[in-house]
């Protein structure tokens, strides 16, 4: 089964993106590798924004963790067409927006780690950050991701 099936049979779908987001990009790529830029939890209309051990639960960050990978992903799909070009996921780094006290980021940033093993399997594998501090508009998770490509 293709990455591209499994993220449907897995109930998601990707809107597609302009890989120009103006100032920025939404991600580049050099030589075999995507880097995607930072996306927050928002995902079309929908917004999770708040702080960790304040505003949301463990569980709500690793649903808005979710919806950053989905992000990150369309944002891939953008260079290079289709997830099935992707060869490897090699680097999630995920910032969490914590209240003081709130140390559980590896609980959050799970919601990524998750979704990228359920629909790449072995090749969604990586290695990971999870920090925890204030992120731009209150948002509650920002996530980036590397990964190689065909």
């Amino acid at each position: 089964m293709s990455y591209e099936e499994r993220l449907r049979e897995l109930g998601y779908s990707l809107a597609a993106v302009e890989a120009n987001a103006g100032k920025i990009m939404v991600a580049v790529r050099s030589g075999n590798l995507i880097f995607t830029s930072g996306q927050v939890s928002r995902l079309g209309d929908v917004e999770v924004k708040g702080k960790l051990g304040a505003d949301l639960s463990v569980e709500q960050g690793y649903e808005a963790a979710r919806m950053c990978a989905l992000s990150c992903l369309a944002a891939v799909r953008a260079l290079v067409g289709s997830l099935d070009n992707i060869k490897q996921v090699v680097k999630v780094l995920g910032m969490v927006n914590v209240a003081p006290g709130f140390d559980d980021t590896p609980g959050v940033i799970h919601g990524c780690s998750d979704l990228l093993l359920e629909v790449f399997g072995e090749a969604g594998r990586h290695a990971r950050s999870a920090v925890g501090m204030t992120i731009p508009l209150n948002y509650a998770v920002e996530i980036k991701l590397i990964v190689e490509v065909r």
